[in-house]
């Protein structure tokens, strides 16, 4: 069973059987031009000027803010279309977020498109990056590809 609290409540999902009301999937809702990208504040690296340079055409409003589990509830609640990390982050770190993430139709991968493993008996870091998105998931990410994962 995973929990999250959410604006909207405390939600549970329960292995593959179901999801509470509040967990439904959400609809894209991408304001015309307007592209919300959250990032890490610690790590945020290149990832402003890339996303610019990535999505010409398109005003990309970038706000840095901490925790990976709330940059992922704030792109499941519509309020960011992408979180981007850039740098190594811990898979406990973003475990549980990529569960609640899954559980409503979005994706989480690394940078280069990869599931990410979080088996025990694996390196604990991600090095590769990450992208979480609730649609669109493929186009941001290779509109993305420039984005150094160093």
């Amino acid at each position: 069973v995973c929990f999250s609290v959410l604006s909207s409540g405390i939600n549970a999902e329960y292995g593959g059987h179901g999801t509470s009301e509040n967990l439904k999937s959400r609809a894209a809702t991408t304001e015309g031009e307007k592209l919300r990208v959250i990032v890490s504040r610690s790590h945020a690296g290149s990832v402003e000027s890339t996303a610019k340079e990535a999505f010409p055409g398109k005003t990309v409003d970038v706000t840095p803010a901490g925790g990976a589990g709330f940059k992922t509830i704030e792109v499941i609640e519509d309020r960011q279309d992408i979180y981007v990390h850039t740098t190594i982050i811990k898979k406990w770190d973003i475990c549980a977020g990529d569960a609640i993430l899954r559980a409503l139709g979005g994706k989480q991968t690394d940078l280069r498109g990869e599931e990410i493993n979080y088996r025990h008996d694996l390196n604990p870091k991600n090095e590769h990056g990450l992208i979480a998105t609730m649609h669109d998931h493929e186009d941001y990410r290779k509109a993305l590809q420039g984005v150094s994962h160093s």
